[in-house]
Protein backbone atom coordinates (compact mmCIF):
# COMPACT_ATOMS: atom_id res chain seq x y z
CA UNK A 1 0.00 0.00 0.00
CA UNK A 2 1.51 3.25 -0.85
CA UNK A 3 0.17 7.10 -0.42
CA UNK A 4 -0.18 9.08 -3.91
CA UNK A 5 2.51 10.97 -4.72
CA UNK A 6 -0.19 13.88 -5.88
CA UNK A 7 -1.73 14.05 -2.50
CA UNK A 8 0.25 13.24 -0.07
CA UNK A 9 -2.56 13.90 2.70
CA UNK A 10 -5.34 12.59 2.03
CA UNK A 11 -5.36 9.97 -1.01
CA UNK A 12 -4.73 6.31 -0.81
CA UNK A 13 -3.49 3.47 -3.83
CA UNK A 14 -3.73 -0.22 -2.53
CA UNK A 15 -3.29 -1.43 -6.10
CA UNK A 16 -0.36 -0.67 -8.43
CA UNK A 17 -1.98 -1.59 -11.18
CA UNK A 18 -3.45 -4.61 -12.96
CA UNK A 19 -1.27 -7.66 -12.73
CA UNK A 20 0.50 -8.58 -16.92
CA UNK A 21 1.23 -12.06 -18.01
CA UNK A 22 4.75 -11.45 -17.18
CA UNK A 23 4.01 -10.92 -13.27
CA UNK A 24 1.03 -13.90 -13.27
CA UNK A 25 4.03 -16.07 -14.89
CA UNK A 26 6.37 -14.95 -12.13
CA UNK A 27 3.84 -15.67 -9.49
CA UNK A 28 1.99 -18.64 -10.44
CA UNK A 29 6.12 -20.07 -11.16
CA UNK A 30 6.96 -19.16 -7.64
CA UNK A 31 3.10 -20.78 -6.12
CA UNK A 32 4.07 -24.17 -8.21
CA UNK A 33 7.49 -24.75 -6.88
CA UNK A 34 6.14 -23.72 -3.37
CA UNK A 35 3.79 -26.14 -3.53
CA UNK A 36 6.01 -28.69 -4.84
CA UNK A 37 8.55 -28.15 -2.35
CA UNK A 38 5.67 -28.73 -0.08
CA UNK A 39 4.86 -32.09 -0.59
CA UNK A 40 8.84 -32.58 -1.40
CA UNK A 41 10.67 -31.09 1.38
CA UNK A 42 14.19 -32.85 0.08
CA UNK A 43 13.91 -30.62 -2.81
CA UNK A 44 15.09 -27.61 -1.39
CA UNK A 45 18.54 -29.08 -0.47
CA UNK A 46 19.28 -29.90 -4.26
CA UNK A 47 17.38 -25.80 -5.62
CA UNK A 48 18.07 -23.92 -2.70
CA UNK A 49 21.32 -21.60 -2.26
CA UNK A 50 23.91 -23.59 -0.33
CA UNK A 51 27.79 -21.40 -1.39
CA UNK A 52 29.38 -24.30 -0.36
CA UNK A 53 28.24 -26.66 -3.24
CA UNK A 54 28.16 -24.11 -5.71
CA UNK A 55 31.66 -23.77 -4.90
CA UNK A 56 33.11 -27.36 -4.64
CA UNK A 57 30.19 -28.88 -6.39
CA UNK A 58 29.41 -26.79 -9.15
CA UNK A 59 25.93 -26.52 -8.61
CA UNK A 60 25.46 -23.28 -10.31
CA UNK A 61 22.10 -24.10 -11.48
CA UNK A 62 21.05 -22.88 -7.55
CA UNK A 63 21.97 -19.51 -8.24
CA UNK A 64 19.25 -19.19 -10.04
CA UNK A 65 16.44 -21.72 -8.69
CA UNK A 66 17.19 -20.37 -4.84
CA UNK A 67 14.80 -17.48 -5.77
CA UNK A 68 11.75 -19.80 -7.12
CA UNK A 69 11.66 -21.42 -3.31
CA UNK A 70 10.48 -20.47 0.02
CA UNK A 71 10.41 -21.00 3.45
CA UNK A 72 7.18 -20.63 4.67
CA UNK A 73 3.37 -19.20 3.55
CA UNK A 74 4.40 -15.85 4.66
CA UNK A 75 7.53 -16.11 3.11
CA UNK A 76 6.14 -15.82 -0.15
CA UNK A 77 3.07 -13.97 0.67
CA UNK A 78 4.90 -10.75 1.32
CA UNK A 79 7.74 -11.67 -1.39
CA UNK A 80 5.02 -11.87 -3.63
CA UNK A 81 2.95 -8.84 -2.70
CA UNK A 82 6.56 -7.13 -2.71
CA UNK A 83 6.86 -8.19 -6.66
CA UNK A 84 3.26 -7.07 -7.38
CA UNK A 85 3.58 -3.36 -5.81
CA UNK A 86 7.22 -2.51 -7.11
CA UNK A 87 7.06 -4.81 -10.13
CA UNK A 88 3.85 -3.40 -11.81
CA UNK A 89 4.84 -0.04 -12.02
CA UNK A 90 8.44 -0.78 -12.67
CA UNK A 91 7.42 -3.07 -15.92
CA UNK A 92 5.41 0.06 -17.54
CA UNK A 93 7.70 2.06 -17.36
CA UNK A 94 10.50 -0.86 -19.01
CA UNK A 95 8.76 -3.02 -20.54
CA UNK A 96 8.30 -6.47 -19.79
CA UNK A 97 11.30 -7.81 -21.90
CA UNK A 98 13.66 -5.58 -19.57
CA UNK A 99 12.21 -6.02 -16.59
CA UNK A 100 12.34 -9.59 -16.90
CA UNK A 101 15.65 -9.42 -17.90
CA UNK A 102 16.24 -7.18 -14.58
CA UNK A 103 14.38 -9.40 -12.28
CA UNK A 104 16.47 -12.36 -13.17
CA UNK A 105 19.61 -10.66 -13.54
CA UNK A 106 19.25 -9.17 -9.93
CA UNK A 107 18.31 -12.50 -8.46
CA UNK A 108 20.92 -14.52 -10.13
CA UNK A 109 23.83 -11.86 -9.27
CA UNK A 110 22.30 -11.58 -5.84
CA UNK A 111 23.15 -14.92 -5.25
CA UNK A 112 26.73 -15.34 -6.60
CA UNK A 113 27.39 -12.50 -4.11
CA UNK A 114 26.26 -14.31 -1.68
CA UNK A 115 28.59 -17.47 -2.16
CA UNK A 116 31.38 -14.82 -2.66
CA UNK A 117 30.40 -13.16 0.74
CA UNK A 118 30.22 -16.84 2.03
CA UNK A 119 34.22 -16.92 1.31
CA UNK A 120 35.10 -14.08 2.95
CA UNK A 121 37.73 -14.83 6.14
CA UNK A 122 35.14 -14.08 8.60
CA UNK A 123 33.07 -16.06 11.21
CA UNK A 124 29.55 -13.88 10.38
CA UNK A 125 30.60 -14.62 6.52
CA UNK A 126 31.83 -18.91 6.52
CA UNK A 127 28.43 -19.44 8.67
CA UNK A 128 26.65 -18.81 5.34
CA UNK A 129 29.04 -21.65 3.28
CA UNK A 130 26.82 -24.42 4.93
CA UNK A 131 22.90 -22.90 4.65
CA UNK A 132 20.26 -23.19 2.41
CA UNK A 133 19.27 -20.11 1.14
CA UNK A 134 15.73 -19.87 -0.14
CA UNK A 135 13.45 -16.74 -1.47
CA UNK A 136 12.90 -14.27 -4.08
CA UNK A 137 14.06 -11.51 -1.62
CA UNK A 138 17.39 -10.68 -3.26
CA UNK A 139 15.66 -9.88 -6.51
CA UNK A 140 12.74 -7.76 -5.15
CA UNK A 141 14.81 -5.75 -3.34
CA UNK A 142 16.83 -5.03 -6.81
CA UNK A 143 13.03 -3.84 -7.76
CA UNK A 144 12.87 -2.04 -4.48
CA UNK A 145 15.82 0.06 -5.48
CA UNK A 146 14.88 1.23 -8.50
CA UNK A 147 11.40 1.97 -7.68
CA UNK A 148 13.23 3.99 -5.27
CA UNK A 149 15.86 5.78 -8.05
CA UNK A 150 12.61 6.26 -10.60
CA UNK A 151 10.30 7.65 -7.32
CA UNK A 152 12.40 8.64 -4.91
CA UNK A 153 10.02 11.22 -3.13
CA UNK A 154 7.16 8.88 -3.43
CA UNK A 155 5.76 7.65 0.01
CA UNK A 156 5.31 4.48 1.09
CA UNK A 157 4.24 2.61 4.49
CA UNK A 158 7.47 1.34 6.33
CA UNK A 159 5.42 -0.07 9.38
CA UNK A 160 3.41 2.07 10.70
CA UNK A 161 5.23 5.69 9.14
CA UNK A 162 5.21 6.88 5.93
CA UNK A 163 8.46 7.37 4.28
CA UNK A 164 10.09 8.63 0.98
CA UNK A 165 11.01 5.52 -1.38
CA UNK A 166 14.57 6.52 -0.84
CA UNK A 167 14.70 6.42 2.71
CA UNK A 168 12.93 2.95 2.81
CA UNK A 169 15.74 1.68 0.71
CA UNK A 170 18.41 3.56 2.68
CA UNK A 171 16.53 1.52 6.00
CA UNK A 172 16.33 -1.38 4.49
CA UNK A 173 19.50 -1.44 3.26
CA UNK A 174 20.97 -0.64 6.48
CA UNK A 175 19.18 -3.15 8.33
CA UNK A 176 20.66 -5.97 5.87
CA UNK A 177 24.20 -4.80 6.29
CA UNK A 178 24.06 -4.74 9.72
CA UNK A 179 22.52 -7.87 10.09
CA UNK A 180 24.87 -9.16 7.63
CA UNK A 181 27.87 -8.84 9.68
CA UNK A 182 26.15 -10.13 13.12
CA UNK A 183 26.17 -13.75 14.12
CA UNK A 184 22.32 -14.34 13.44
CA UNK A 185 20.45 -13.46 10.40
CA UNK A 186 23.55 -13.08 7.80
CA UNK A 187 22.12 -15.61 5.83
CA UNK A 188 19.40 -13.96 4.05
CA UNK A 189 20.58 -10.41 4.33
CA UNK A 190 24.17 -11.00 2.69
CA UNK A 191 21.36 -11.69 -0.25
CA UNK A 192 19.46 -8.65 0.16
CA UNK A 193 22.74 -6.61 -0.30
CA UNK A 194 23.80 -8.61 -3.17
CA UNK A 195 20.21 -7.52 -4.86
CA UNK A 196 20.77 -3.58 -3.58
CA UNK A 197 24.35 -3.69 -4.95
CA UNK A 198 23.70 -5.68 -8.54
CA UNK A 199 20.06 -3.83 -9.30
CA UNK A 200 22.33 -0.04 -8.80
CA UNK A 201 24.75 -1.72 -11.18
CA UNK A 202 22.23 -2.27 -13.74
CA UNK A 203 21.07 0.69 -13.53
CA UNK A 204 23.97 2.64 -13.39
CA UNK A 205 26.24 0.89 -15.22
CA UNK A 206 26.80 0.61 -18.76
CA UNK A 207 24.34 -0.40 -20.69
CA UNK A 208 25.47 -0.61 -24.09
CA UNK A 209 27.11 -4.44 -24.76
CA UNK A 210 30.88 -4.17 -24.29
CA UNK A 211 31.62 -5.25 -28.06
CA UNK A 212 28.91 -2.28 -29.16
CA UNK A 213 30.70 0.32 -26.70
CA UNK A 214 33.80 -0.46 -28.53
CA UNK A 215 32.49 -0.27 -32.06
CA UNK A 216 30.73 3.24 -31.08
CA UNK A 217 34.16 4.45 -29.21
CA UNK A 218 35.92 3.05 -32.61
CA UNK A 219 33.57 4.90 -35.21
CA UNK A 220 33.70 8.14 -32.58
CA UNK A 221 37.44 8.44 -33.10
CA UNK A 222 37.21 7.90 -37.13
CA UNK A 223 34.72 10.95 -36.93
CA UNK A 224 36.74 13.04 -35.03
CA UNK A 225 40.04 12.42 -37.48
CA UNK A 226 37.98 13.17 -40.54
CA UNK A 227 36.52 16.44 -38.96
CA UNK A 228 40.03 17.14 -38.38
CA UNK A 229 41.25 16.24 -41.89
CA UNK A 230 39.00 18.46 -43.74
CA UNK A 231 38.85 21.02 -41.23
CA UNK A 232 35.19 20.84 -39.74
CA UNK A 233 34.02 22.96 -37.23
CA UNK A 234 31.21 22.03 -34.94
CA UNK A 235 28.63 25.04 -34.88
CA UNK A 236 29.31 27.47 -32.09
CA UNK A 237 26.85 30.21 -30.81
CA UNK A 238 25.54 33.10 -32.56
CA UNK A 239 28.47 35.58 -31.86
CA UNK A 240 31.87 33.17 -32.85
CA UNK A 241 31.27 34.82 -36.20
CA UNK A 242 34.80 33.64 -36.99
CA UNK A 243 34.39 30.03 -36.82
CA UNK A 244 33.08 28.07 -39.83
CA UNK A 245 31.65 24.98 -40.93
CA UNK A 246 33.00 23.09 -44.60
Amino acid sequence: MRRSSSNYGSSFSFSPGPISTALKALIGANVVVFLITALQPQLRDYLGLVPTLVVHQFWVWQLATYMFLHAGIFHILFNMLALWMFGAELERIWGTRYFLKFYLLTGVGAGALTVLFSLLPFAFAQQVQHSVIVGASGAIYGLLLAYAMYFPERPILLIVFWVPAKWCVAILGGIALFSSLSDAGGTANATHLGGLLIGYLLLKGPRMHPVSEVKYRYLKWKINRVRKKFDVYSGGRANDYDRRVH
